[in-house]
C-alpha cells in the first residue's frame, strides 16, 4: 500500500495550491479518504473528507469556502484545491486512506505560505 503526496512548496499569501495524493495497493473506491495537517508545535487536525463515491464531502470550518476535496477513481488520486491561502495554513499535510478496517498515511506534503 502507497499513499504519495505531491503539490506542496512555499507560495505567497491569498494564492493557491493544489494537493495530490496517489494510492496504490489497495481498492481505492472501497475507502474514504482525508486530509490532515500538522502545524509545528500542534496536534494533526482533519481538514477534509470524502466518500469512496466521491459524492460526499466534509470540510472543516476553518478552510471552508477556501478547500476542496475531490477524487479520481480512475486515477486512484485525491486532491485539496487550497484557495486565498492564509500564513496559518502552514503546516505539513497528509492523506489518509479508511475502509475495509484498515486505515493507511501518507508521509505528508509541506506547505508554506508566506510572503
Amino acid at each position: 500500500v502507497q499513499l504519495v503526496e505531491s503539490g506542496g512548496g512555499l507560495v505567497q499569501p491569498g494564492r493557491s495550491l493544489r494537493l495530490s495524493c496517489a494510492a496504490s495497493g489497495f481498492t481505492f473506491t472501497r475507502y474514504a479518504m482525508s486530509w490532515y495537517r500538522q502545524a509545528p508545535g500542534k496536534e494533526r487536525e482533519l481538514v477534509a473528507t470524502i466518500n469512496g463515491v466521491g459524492d460526499f464531502t466534509s470540510i472543516a470550518a476553518s478552510v471552508k469556502g477556501r478547500f476542496t476535496i475531490s477524487r479520481d477513481n480512475g486515477k486512484n488520486t485525491v486532491y485539496l484545491q487550497m484557495n486565498s491561502l492564509k500564513p496559518e495554513d502552514t503546516a505539513v499535510y497528509y492523506c489518509k486512506a479508511v475502509g475495509q478496517g484498515y486505515q493507511y498515511w501518507g508521509q505528508g506534503t509541506q506547505v508554506t505560505v508566506s510572503s
